[in-house]
């Protein structure tokens, strides 16, 4: 493992917590990596570009605002398995995808409700073909060796070691390009860890489209004290986040929930919606979808942090007035890590100030001889 000689036995470590604001409560009991290019691969770059195809589907309106509606997937989370539960066969025919928890030493391999549901790879989230990955690529530069340290303190090993796997299963896996593992630190774990300075003391996060796991697991290494939620809707990429979470020994902390944003914030008969404090998200999508999909996961008070790139500002005059429609306070830019790393992240930040429930379709009317309009073809 590629790490720094002096933090070994860092997993065990308690890591210590950067000063913040007061962990929000509720007054009563809600990655894509970056491109090979040099800037973030933020969907809003281009305009016509594909969201993250996982959150694609049929759209309800919330005061305006058109969203994706849930689809069919039933989701479930990544924990200890029941007693007497049969273990998930990795190599099981597609079928209904009922809740799991997986145990701390069994990797659990759902298998999708609709094989089709799994979208086309790209460019970075796709096939590997060429060599097999290297895990020096995965080496802390000497250059940043200061700010990896004051990120993450003694926990730098357990960041080293999830730095080696994104660059090996993580790229075996098609979860990251190839070409990103050389500068893994820099534009992806110094880039994540910085937005800890956002998170207040013992707060809950969730992470929405964690991917493979940035930022809500880097957030999770660099600061023991937080509760992390992982929230992903895709089988192979909650199979790896599953086994990094058991790998880096973060089961007490961390737990990975196979569905959708707006799943998990509905809830079900057998589950309770899921709220935090704090929401992130990095590069899902454009900033008015983004809030539809995180405020709802967001306890009133609580913050949405979306990691933008160059376009943040832009994002922000846009969509303003479809995040207050949505609940959420005028969003603010943050720039988080200035002096420690460069360039320092960009970070839009939306408080939650009120709950806004999505609207329901109107029932058809009757006419006055008690037939619905429109049923009169129905017979024919």
């Amino acid at each position: 493992m590629a790490s720094d000689d002096t933090t070994a036995d860092a997993v065990a470590g308690p890591g210590g917590t950067p000063p913040g604001p007061p962990a929000v409560r509720p007054e009563t009991t809600p990655d894509p990596f970056r491109s090979d290019e040099d800037r973030p691969a933020d969907p809003a770059y281009a305009p016509g570009t594909a969201v993250d195809p996982e959150f694609s589907g049929d759209t309800t309106t919330v005061d305006g605002v058109e969203l994706p509606a849930a689809t069919e997937v039933t989701p479930a989370f990544s924990g200890d398995v029941p007693a007497g539960a049969e273990p998930v066969d990795a190599d099981a025919p597609a079928g209904t995808v009922d809740p799991f928890f997986a145990e701390p030493d069994v990797v659990a391999v759902p298998a999708f409700a609709d094989p089709a549901a799994d979208p086309e790879p790209s460019t970075v989230d796709g096939p590997v073909t060429g060599a097999a990955p290297d895990p020096a690529d995965a080496t802390l530069p000497p250059e940043l060796a200061e700010a990896a340290r004051a990120l993450f303190g003694d926990r730098l090993d357990l960041a080293a070691a999830y730095a080696e796997l994104l660059a090996t299963e993580g790229v075996l896996r098609g979860l990251i390009g190839p070409r990103e593992t050389p500068r893994l630190w820099d534009r992806h774990l110094l880039n994540c860890a910085v937005v800890a300075e956002r998170v207040p003391a013992d707060a809950r996060v969730i992470d929405v489209g964690s991917g493979a796991g940035l930022p809500g697991l880097v957030l999770a290494i660099a600061r023991p004290d937080l509760t992390v939620t992982l929230v992903e809707p895709l089988a192979r990429r909650v199979a790896f986040l599953v086994e990094a979470v058991q790998r880096l020994g973060l089961t007490r902390s961390v737990r990975v929930f196979r569905g959708r944003a707006d799943e998990a914030a509905a809830g079900s008969r057998d589950r309770d919606p899921l709220s935090a404090d704090i929401v992130t998200a990095r590069a899902v999508a454009p900033l008015d979808r983004l809030a539809g999909w995180c405020l709802p996961l967001t306890v009133p008070g609580g913050r949405l942090l979306a990691l933008k790139g160059a376009s943040a500002a832009e994002e922000i005059a846009e969509h303003a007035d479809a995040v207050t429609r949505l609940g959420g306070g005028e969003p603010t830019l943050h720039r988080c890590g200035t002096g420690l790393i460069e360039p320092a992240a960009t970070v839009v930040e939306v408080v939650r100030e009120r709950v806004v429930n999505p609207k329901k379709p109107k029932a058809p009317k009757r006419s006055r001889g008690g037939r619905r309009r429109g049923d009169r073809n129905r017979d024919r």
